[in-house]
């Protein structure tokens, strides 16, 4: 049942409209005699249409209003007044009234005027879960400090006209990054265009990017429409830019630079009005300097730079990621909901995870369909995986990856040797290792390393 929250500090006033209100058991109706208990009211529970009188002493319901509108944007708010004026109305409705009804109040208008605060309520709350469902797939998950970081550049630049360049390894979530920004601009109601350089052949790219003519090449036999045009007003996210040639470099560049752009065999610029975001996975500085990318357009693109960090950099989002793809796929699939123990979240925490979260969901479905039980359990992974072989181990741990990839292989392997010579007890690694407690469970954290796993 629909629920109501009447505010009015005259007691006769409050019992006729209850009385109207729950006719037939229609609605439920709460009462508050003035502005502050109706606040107290609001926050200890939800209500689908708020009636609110104007003239009350102390706090007057515009004033409520404000408070209501700050604390509860979506909640409908029908103002109610026995000395309404023109003015009144207006400055209600800038306020964000939802209606504006007049003593002594008609019934009929009364029962309307709830009725569709209480629908517009319910759709905005439909819209809101379909547009959860459809945007769950996009979503950048985890609460580490590395993806928070991205998360914040993300919302700082969302809302400006800066250009982007994301970079990042295969599988990092750079499309993600790239589709949270356009949905959080200014253009989020006009087209995102998606382009994958890469999967374009080179003769191509261009005619993909920016259209071309009846006639203009071998096989063109009508007129086609370019990436740039169907964008125009909107976004365009040119994925691994890095693998585009230098022609159609030079065409991008100036179409920044003028905002124009012209088909393949055609003779006419055609003004265009999008937003560009990139991403690679190369090193653009290298490819400069080997002649593979223009350094002007480099300049084009690098306007706000986002780095989006490899999975092994952000073991502690596995949790949040691993539980999230494994809900997904259940429901996709029809499957009761399936779970993982602590034991076999942190087998996947200690994985190498070369193909990033990629991989990561991959892997998650391949264990959430191939086991039979309620629960995916450490020794599942085993099973449904297969165990790491020990050339491949060795080969990861010495021979393959960066640097980097190799201090973070090395600390993990040293730290739990540790570990295991102290028996796990972490006050006596950590004073073994001259390092504090906290230190070290962070460090146990990051690499996902725990008791029982791997031996």
């Amino acid at each position: 049942m629909r629920t109501v929250l009447l505010v009015d500090d005259e007691q006769d006033i409050r019992t006729s409209i209850q009385m109207i209100l729950e006719y037939r058991n229609q609605y439920r109706v709460e009462t508050a005699e003035d502005g502050p208990a109706a606040l107290e009211r609001l926050a200890e529970r939800p209500f689908d249409v708020v009636l609110l009188d104007i003239k009350m002493p102390g706090m007057d319901g515009l004033r409520v209003l404000e408070r209501i509108r700050d604390a509860q944007p979506d909640l409908p708010v029908v103002m109610i007044s026995g000395h309404g004026t023109i003015e009144t109305a207006v400055e209600a409705t800038k306020l964000g009234a939802f209606d504006f009804l007049q003593k002594p109040l008609d019934r009929e208008k009364l029962l309307i005027a709830v009725r569709n605060a209480a629908d517009r309520k319910r759709l905005l709350a439909e819209n809101r879960e379909i547009r959860a469902k459809v945007e769950g797939r996009d979503a950048i998950l985890g609460g580490g400090t590395r993806i928070r970081s991205v998360l914040e550049a993300v919302e700082r630049v969302a809302p400006t006209e800066a250009r982007v360049l994301i970079t990042g390894e295969n599988g990092s979530g750079k499309e993600l990054v790239a589709r949270a920004i356009h949905r959080l601009s200014r253009r989020a109601d006009r087209p995102l265009v998606e382009v994958n350089c890469a999967a374009i052949p080179n003769e191509l790219i261009e005619s993909e990017l920016f259209g071309h003519e009846r006639g203009s090449f071998t096989g063109a036999t009508t007129q086609r429409i370019g990436k740039f045009e169907l964008a125009d007003g909107g976004t365009i996210f040119l994925d691994e830019v890095g693998d585009m040639s230098l022609a159609a470099q030079a065409k991008v560049l100036r179409a920044l630079e003028e905002g124009r752009i012209e088909r393949v065999g055609g003779n006419r610029l055609i003004p265009v009005d999008v937003r560009v975001i990139a991403a690679t996975n190369k090193n653009l500085q290298e490819a400069i300097a080997t002649g593979a990318f223009r350094e002007d357009l480099y300049h084009r693109l690098n306007v706000i730079p986002v780095a989006v960090p490899p999975l092994r950099e952000r073991r502690e989002d596995v949790p949040v990621l691993a539980a999230a793809f494994a809900e997904e796929i259940c429901q996709r699939n029809g499957m009761a909901r399936k779970t993982m123990t602590e034991e076999a979240v942190r087998k996947l925490q200690g994985m190498e995870w070369r193909g990033n979260v990629r991989e990561l969901r991959n892997i998650v479905e391949r264990l959430v369909i191939m086991v039979p039980g309620p629960a995916v359990v450490a020794a599942d992974i085993d099973r449904v995986l297969g165990p790491p072989r020990e050339d491949a181990a060795a080969g990861g741990a010495w021979g393959e990856g960066t640097f980097q990839e190799f201090k973070d292989r090395a600390e993990a392997a040293f730290i739990r040797r540790r570990l295991e010579q102290h028996g796990w007890n972490i006050s006596k690694t950590a004073e073994a290792l001259d390092i504090q407690r906290s230190h070290l469970y962070n460090k146990m954290k990051k690499y996902g390393l725990a008791r029982g796993q791997g031996e």
